[in-house]
């Protein structure tokens, strides 16, 4: 490599190592066009190119816009005398607009808040084995409870607690994710297989009578089969992502405190401006008799739907779930989550609030009714 393209080529491939996790907004800003030589993947190097130059992008709505025409034009070739009469001159022609339109199709919603985080339009996609983050990256130095959990149980007897914990109301919270796609275009331009890895510690950090130990931690790995959708619904949502994959979450410690279940889970992801909704319907596949928390689900719920909203540098998110029963079964949580700027100079360090209430806050406490209060810091919230 020449020695005179390496500070450049270096500061392209950090700005394009996060473009991924910026906001549907967020541009990069290479000096010249020198920066985007040594780029070896397409869509990040024309991108580098017309950014450079200054060419704006195409926003979702333009793209959304150039699906529907395209679409339409193909469902209107439907008179298959009229394509066997094209001569071979015109058919010619008539390939290369099949494909144009064709990846305008496969294009749809390019530029969205949920295609920056899960490379759905054909030229979003970004290869395999990039690092991204999948949920929020935070750290909550206070995070209180109104009721401290000390005596965990579960209907399995091997999994009750007959000895109460000494635990303080405050204590400290953390969670890392992060998602990179293994499998990419399953089928024809579409169907991407994700794996993600999500990690939450709840520390006892300022109780010294116990040696500050982790009360709890837990492990969610997953894999998912994500695919592109292009549909429009009322208010100026579109369906954007439709998925199916295997849930696992535990937090690895042995009886009685063991927890842990596994998830069918299917998700849907819809999006407008700076809205965006995702629906997780879940199944639980029971363990057995062994099985360390038999009905999770009837606390934890059956199903999760998240709302997140994007107002210049604030992030808003509110997540609920439910167990999808009536009466005395009625049970789940809401959370919501605030990310606000502390300084104008770092976009992606912001302050963090967070509330939740119900059951389920992390798994050991999945039957435990409370509030939790936490206040810290974010790298990378939803969007």
């Amino acid at each position: 490599m020449p020695r005179f393209l390496a500070p450049s080529l270096l500061a392209a491939a950090i700005a394009l190592a996060f473009a991924p996790v910026a906001s549907a907004q967020q541009v990069l800003q290479p000096a010249d066009t020198s920066a985007c030589v040594g780029l070896e993947n397409d869509a990040q190097r024309l991108q580098c190119y017309d950014t450079a130059a200054g060419r704006v992008q195409q926003g979702p709505q333009q793209a959304d816009v150039a699906a529907a025409v395209a679409r339409a034009s193909v469902e209107a070739e439907t008179d298959a005398e009229a394509l066997d009469a094209v001569q071979p001159a015109g058919e010619m022609f008539r390939v290369g607009a099949d494909s144009q339109r064709l990846d305008a199709i496969a294009n749809v919603g390019k530029g969205s808040l949920l295609d920056t985080r899960w490379e759905l339009a054909r030229d979003s996609k970004l290869g395999l084995f990039n690092f991204r983050v999948y949920k929020p990256l935070y750290l909550l130095p206070a995070f209180w409870t109104s009721d401290i959990n000390n005596m965990p149980s579960s209907p399995n007897p091997d999994n009750v607690v007959d000895t109460p914990q000494s635990l303080d109301s405050l204590e400290a919270k953390f969670q890392i994710s992060f998602k990179t796609k293994a499998l990419e275009n399953l089928f024809g331009d579409n169907g991407d297989v994700w794996m993600g890895y999500t990690q939450s510690s709840r520390w006892q950090i300022y109780n010294t009578d116990e040696s500050r130990p982790f009360r709890e931690t837990n492990y969610e790995p997953e894999v998912l089969l994500v695919f592109r959708n292009g549909y429009s619904l009322p208010g100026g949502w579109h369906g954007r992502m439709s998925a199916i994959g295997i849930n696992h979450q535990s937090n690895g410690r042995g009886d009685p405190l063991s927890r842990s279940w596994n998830r069918l889970m299917f998700n849907f992801g819809f999006d407008r401006e700076n809205w965006a909704l995702v629906a997780r319907p879940w199944v639980h596949l029971k363990d057995g008799s062994d099985d360390d928390n038999p009905d999770i689900a009837d606390y934890m719920g059956r199903g999760d739907l998240t709302l997140m909203h994007v107002r210049g540098d604030h992030r808003f998110t509110v997540m609920g779930r439910h167990s999808l029963r009536g009466g005395d079964e009625s049970r789940g949580a809401l959370q919501v989550d605030w990310g606000f700027p502390i300084h104008p100079d770092f976009r992606n360090f912001r302050g963090h609030l967070q509330v939740f209430h119900g059951y389920g806050e992390s798994l050991i406490d999945y039957n435990h009714k409370a509030t939790y209060i936490g206040l810290g810091i974010s790298l990378q919230d939803w969007l």
